[in-house]
């Protein structure tokens, strides 16, 4: 599993994740959220073009995100999700607590 991050000049910061988001990418996306500079990032998008597989682990992975950042104020927008995550997402209430584009 291949989490790339990159930061855009308006502090938003990307995480592009690949193909399958499940357990094996705890520590790796703790990582790619973690080692974000706090005054430099307002916004993070979770971009899930490549993901055709999420189990409910990834769900969590979310939710320790979202607890990391509420202190700081920074917003997590999901994208690009497929009709499949989509639902799950909604199934979950995910789009109570994430901006789901």
């Amino acid at each position: 599993m291949a989490i790339s991050t990159t930061k855009s000049a308006s502090q938003e910061v990307t995480i592009l994740l690949g193909d399958t988001f499940d357990f094996s990418c705890v520590d790796e996306f703790r990582r790619a959220y973690e080692q974000v500079d706090h005054a430099d990032c307002k916004r993070f998008v979770i971009d899930f073009r490549n993901t055709q597989y999420m189990d409910s682990s990834a769900l969590g992975m979310l939710i320790n995100m979202e607890k990391f950042w509420r202190e700081h104020e920074a917003s997590i927008c999901i994208i690009n999700a497929n009709q499949q995550l989509k639902k799950i997402f909604s199934i979950s209430r995910f789009d109570k607590k994430f901006n789901i584009e």
